[in-house]
């Protein structure tokens, strides 16, 4: 699925607030990679600016921190046009906002864009679903798949 780089891989993650799904996605990421040695640059952001400097959702703080993964550093904000060129790689939750990234990529961008699960085989096409207003089991969802993608990842970068 990832092409073959000459450069460390830079992997920004992002949904539609930077509260729950991408924040999860980054911690996990950034675990995964850690604990295989794998050295990379790792964010999140939002395509909306709903929570730009906020905290992710506590729900998702709790829930990485039950896996060992502390998120509680990170902090919301909104895609912008440096993220085409900064990254090598943009994940989007969603369709939605998988489509919302495309429109705002320039002819030019170097990133590879697609879904987070296009990197877990089987689950390709698939999106992760955004828990913020359901329960903890919609948090512990997310981090089950965002988890899956982190190792798939870590396989595909090693």
């Amino acid at each position: 699925m990832l092409s073959a780089m000459s450069e460390k891989p830079a992997l920004l993650f992002v949904c539609l607030g930077n509260i729950c799904r991408s924040p999860l996605a980054e911690g996990a990421m950034r675990a995964a990679a850690q604990k295989a040695g794998l050295e990379i640059e790792t964010d999140s952001c939002g395509t909306a600016a709903y929570h730009v400097g906020n905290p992710p959702d506590p729900r998702s703080i709790e829930t990485a921190a039950r896996y060992g993964t502390d998120i509680s550093d990170l902090r919301g904000r909104q895609l912008s046009d440096d993220d085409f060129t900064r990254f090598t790689h943009i994940f989007a939750m969603d369709h939605e906002n998988l489509r919302n990234i495309l429109k705002r990529a320039p002819h030019d961008t170097s990133a590879q864009i697609c879904l987070l699960m296009d990197v877990v085989e089987g689950r390709e096409g698939n999106a992760i679903a955004d828990p913020y207003y359901g329960g903890d089991e919609g948090f512990e969802a997310s981090w089950a798949d965002v988890s899956a993608a982190a190792k798939a990842l870590v396989a595909q970068l090693s």
